[in-house]
């Protein structure tokens, strides 16, 4: 009898919950705004629609959980998401106007988990001054004629010690080459440490850190996300003690990697935690965007014979003409490469590396009749602009040659963000991947295996590309 009075309870409680957050819900709505509201649906109480909204994530189309409301609302929908109402915007004009918009409309908005290991002071998430100042440090770095240059000597030689050990009898997964490469490039420029082994110690780390940036927002011993927080501090540990031998010898006045930019600034803001923080979550693309482009690259490569074809014969032109010179490649010379480059515009367009940015109403705000409501969240989705057929002809088609009059600053191509948070490494990536593809297409002829990747979810998720090489004869 007990048993049934506290099932009895148990479920009176629960739907007492629902229907307050269902009321709850139906004030918001029920406001003056309420007609400009787009279409949609909040699923269910508390989890919304994030099940499906993850679960088409990572199958073979994750654009359709968009695809299917865009059918039914429009470009513009409602939806509920990672527990916050949100307004979805697959319309290349509403993404232009949220990404342009500075912190007194809009602010990040991320996922509980990554919030808590990224940290306050990390710039995904700090605003106004502070965030463009470290922005603009960073990215005038980044774009620096010495960063190149130490870039390219960096590939070329990790490329190159990667590749001489490739056997033509055994699979070679891309995806794990590139990430050692990429890695290993991206750190140098970082915090100047070289392979080692605390390269190896902080490689380790990070692989931790990096598995519970999607975890349950649960922070107790034996959690995923305990587990990578403790890693991060070992990794902070390891930054901080690089600062404080830089402070201890003198800091370098020309700036040799980020830390000496950051630490050649004046601002008190920037103190050596904050710096520590930040290099950790900028060794993010050296895991995960830069080597996905570069395993897409060669997916689409092999899919596409002909795109192949014209890139290795210009590669190879470029390759001669070095030989004849006798002198090594410099960064502009990979850049040059105008097929190369259509190559790699394509290879974002339909990777779609970074599907899409979240951030936060500080206020109401109207975009093309649509209400975006104070307190609710907004996904601006590129992946679905960039494979719109009214935006791109046969948008599901490797075609670089598309690229060849078209132009790139239209806001139906956003493969990097845009505004003030315009990722800051876009033009170090294009390197890094016009070099691989360089010193891959000139090295080698290749197959895929039947079992390489697919789609772009199976890349982040099984980090598979296999092919068997042959190597050219020269």
């Amino acid at each position: 009898m007990d048993d049934i009075w506290i099932v009895f309870v148990t479920v009176f409680l629960l739907c007492t919950v629902i229907l307050l957050y269902r009321n709850r819900l139906s004030l918001m709505l029920k406001s003056k705004h309420r007609n400009k509201l787009p279409l949609g649906t909040l699923g269910w109480p508390f989890i919304g629609e994030t099940i499906e909204f993850v679960s088409c994530a990572y199958s073979d189309r994750p654009e359709s959980f968009m695809d299917k409301r865009r059918r039914m609302y429009g470009k513009v929908f409602k939806s509920h998401i990672f527990g916050s109402p949100t307004i979805v915007s697959t319309d290349a004009d509403v993404n232009k106007f949220i990404l342009q918009s500075d912190a007194k409309v809009f602010v990040p908005s991320y996922p509980k988990s990554l919030t808590e290991l990224m940290g306050e002071s990390s710039i995904l998430l700090i605003n106004g001054s502070l965030q463009r100042r470290i922005h603009g440090l960073i990215g005038a770095f980044f774009k620096s004629q010495q960063l190149k240059a130490q870039i390219t000597r960096d590939m070329q030689k990790y490329v190159q010690e990667s590749m001489a050990s490739w056997k033509e009898d055994c699979p070679i997964y891309i995806q794990d080459e590139t990430k050692k490469i990429a890695f290993h490039v991206l750190v140098k420029a970082l915090i100047s440490l070289d392979p080692g082994e605390e390269m190896d110690l902080l490689k380790v780390h990070f692989q931790e850190f990096i598995s519970g940036l999607m975890s349950l927002p649960i922070n107790l011993p034996g959690t995923k996300l305990y587990q990578s927080l403790q890693s991060k501090k070992k990794m902070v540990k390891l930054v901080r003690r690089i600062i404080q031998a830089k402070r201890n010898s003198g800091i370098c006045r020309v700036p040799k990697d980020v830390v000496d930019v950051l630490l050649n600034d004046a601002s008190e803001k920037l103190t050596d935690d904050l710096i520590a923080d930040n290099i950790i979550d900028m060794m993010i693309p050296g895991e995960d965007s830069v080597p996905v482009l570069m395993t897409l690259a060669t997916k689409y490569l092999s899919e596409c014979p002909a795109a192949l074809q014209q890139l290795t014969e210009e590669n190879m032109k470029l390759k001669k003409l070095q030989d004849q010179v006798g002198e090594s490649l410099c960064w502009s010379d990979y850049l040059s490469l105008p097929f190369t480059q259509t190559v790699i515009t394509e290879t974002l367009r339909m990777g779609n590396i970074i599907i899409g940015v979240m951030r936060k109403a500080l206020k109401d705000v109207e975009i093309k009749g649509h209400l975006i409501p104070q307190g609710w969240c907004v996904f601006a989705n590129f992946r679905s602009v960039h494979l719109d057929d009214k935006n791109y002809e046969c948008p599901y088609q490797f075609n670089p040659w598309r690229w060849q009059d078209k132009d790139m600053s239209s806001s139906n191509f956003t493969p990097f963000g845009g505004g003030q948070r315009l990722c800051p490494g876009l033009d170090l990536a294009r390197l890094e991947a016009s070099i691989f593809l360089h010193h891959f297409v000139t090295q080698f002829r290749w197959h895929a295996e039947a079992d390489a990747i697919v789609n772009f979810p199976t890349v982040r998720m099984k980090r598979r590309m296999p092919v068997m090489v042959r190597r050219v004869e020269s």
